[in-house]
């Protein structure tokens, strides 16, 4: 028996046609938006010279790591300098920070909803399994459909793909806190927003911060997809070498990502054990 096939495809494509007609606008504002934060990291990340910025995020990682993640960061970020990809390092980190800072301010507060309300989380659960298992490539076209080509809709996919751990772990780092001390606070006659900032959120950072490390580092993974839609930095080294077959020039870039992850990967986990200490 033969089924005629739904229409799943063509749906898709008419709801993209018609959000792009009634949400031109606000699309263009996003793009406006997202392209400014990008310039302005961006800008910064670049105000010095190479050498000076690398003395800079020495000193950030010393304060955070010691002298073993300060050593790594001197020695590495020596490295990418070396080898000729500062600027294409910083524009990629700009890219990851933006993504990062956005998938936060859209996150945290999502997981705030979902450990308030079963029905929001019921909600949002299904709806993040989808983004978690969904192609990363897939993003990409509605990504380009809405915000065009360049650095803009590369950070739109990242955001998509990156935002879940930060929404699973803060709702789970609020859930995970001892019911005794909320039915404490609830004792002492404190209002939801007093027991969410000075008791639940303290206590679910740790958790909170691994989300946190967990999207940073699946937004540097887009880096090399969102090169094949415009965004520029080490993801399009990478993708030029691997269309022109340059192994030594794709394994140059690789090793200069690989330094960007592992520093922004330890740097955030260090600021997870020195919340702890602090506790």
């Amino acid at each position: 028996m033969n089924l005629p096939k739904l229409p799943i495809g063509r749906g898709i494509e008419a709801l993209e046609a018609w959000m792009e007609d009634q949400f031109g606008p606000i699309f263009d504002f996003i793009r406006i938006i997202i392209g400014s934060l990008v310039d302005f990291i961006h800008m910064a990340l670049n105000s010095g010279p190479s050498l000076l910025m690398i003395a800079l995020l020495t000193v950030l990682t010393w304060f955070l790591g010691k002298w073993k993640l300060a050593s790594f960061a001197l020695i590495g970020l020596l490295l990418i300098d070396n080898l000729g990809y500062w600027d294409n390092a910083m524009e990629t980190l700009s890219i990851v920070l933006s993504a990062s800072l956005l998938s936060i301010v859209i996150g945290v507060p999502l997981g705030i909803l979902c450990a308030r309300s079963g029905l929001i989380q019921g909600i949002v659960t299904p709806v993040l399994d989808f983004m978690q298992t969904m192609p990363a490539f897939v993003y990409l076209l509605p990504a380009v459909s809405f915000f065009s080509l360049g650095v803009v809709p590369g950070v739109i996919a990242s955001i998509i793909f990156a935002v879940p751990p930060t929404i699973r772990l803060t709702n789970l780092g609020i859930r995970q806190v001892p019911g005794e001390l909320v039915e404490a606070a609830d004792a002492f006659g404190s209002t939801p927003n007093q027991k969410l900032f000075k008791l639940q959120l303290p206590i679910a950072l740790p958790t909170m911060m691994a989300g946190i490390n967990q999207t940073i580092m699946l937004s540097l993974s887009m880096v090399v997809i969102s090169s094949m839609i415009g965004a520029q930095g080490l993801g399009a080294d990478v993708y030029r070498a691997v269309t022109q077959t340059k192994t030594g020039t794709g394994f140059e870039a690789g090793i200069s990502i690989v330094v960007l992850a592992i520093l922004l990967d330890r740097m955030t986990q260090k600021m997870v054990n020195k919340n702890k200490r602090q506790r």
